[in-house]
């Protein structure tokens, strides 16, 4: 265990470093979050909805200030699955599928907060019906956050699983890419999920991308009521461990099937 929590610490550290990138993230999310709001703006303007545009723009912030989690990527990984180097890796005294599982929970953890924090900081202080509104309630800012570590253990799971095809395929963009349309289209990211037909919503919201981001966030402004959280968390629960026990399994398959060549 100590391992693991020195991997974790390690990583922690890792991801403060790139300043410059926080930076240029925070700048593009802003922009991004920005025109997104503009569109709905013109779209309530246009055509009366029945759901707050307050609760909308909140929505958008707060994907575009958590949205490092969901595509931050482990390159090491990568780089070696290519180079073969991933043999080295082997020979460590941890589990191999853990190991990164930390490392990718590590990164995505730090890499949000990083730019989360001052993208939410900026979206309270901008106009209504342009930035954040605060939680609906007290405790539904913290089933938000708790729903958020939960999404965060689904979303380190679906990344493994995507690493366990390119350690088959040695092909990394195709499974990556697939992964990153599923998740910013099922999740909200590029169109809230609670646009979407009232009958697509029962089966989208049952998805494991849902779990993502759009729970947690539909906690913080009410649309969930606090009292449903506990079936939401075992949802995301669920989805966690599946995801996680299929990910264990096919690292585990890759692993008996794995040649490295060169030296």
């Amino acid at each position: 265990m100590r391992a693991y929590i020195s991997v974790f610490k390690m990583r922690l550290k890792m991801e403060t470093q790139y300043r410059g990138a926080m930076l240029g993230g925070i700048i593009c999310q802003m922009f991004f979050g920005i025109v997104l709001v503009a569109l709905y703006r013109a779209l309530f303007d246009s055509k009366a909805q029945t759901i707050p545009i307050e609760q909308v723009t909140t929505y958008v912030w707060l994907q575009q200030a958590f949205f490092r989690m969901m595509v931050a990527t482990d390159m090491d990984l990568w780089d070696k699955v290519k180079t073969g180097n991933i043999s080295y890796d082997l020979c460590r005294p941890v589990d191999m599928y853990w190991f990164y599982y930390i490392r990718i929970s590590a990164q995505k953890l730090m890499g949000s907060l990083m730019r989360g924090i001052p993208m939410m900081i900026v979206a309270f202080l901008l106009p209504k019906g342009w930035g954040m509104v605060p939680p609906a309630s007290f405790a539904g800012l913290l089933s938000c956050i708790l729903a958020l570590v939960i999404g965060l253990l689904c979303m380190c799971a679906l990344e493994n699983i995507t690493m366990g095809f390119t350690m088959r395929t040695l092909d990394a963009k195709g499974m990556q890419g697939l992964l990153n349309l599923l998740m910013v289209t099922f999740s909200g990211n590029l169109l809230p999920l609670t646009l979407f037909p009232d009958s697509w919503q029962k089966v989208i919201t049952m998805l494991p991308y849902a779990q993502l981001l759009d729970a947690p966030i539909r906690l913080y402004t009410g649309e969930y009521p606090v009292s449903g959280a506990p079936l939401i968390f075992l949802r995301q629960a669920v989805w966690a461990v599946i995801l996680i026990l299929l990910g264990v399994w096919f690292w585990r398959a890759n692993r008996k099937k794995m040649i490295v060549q060169g030296g």
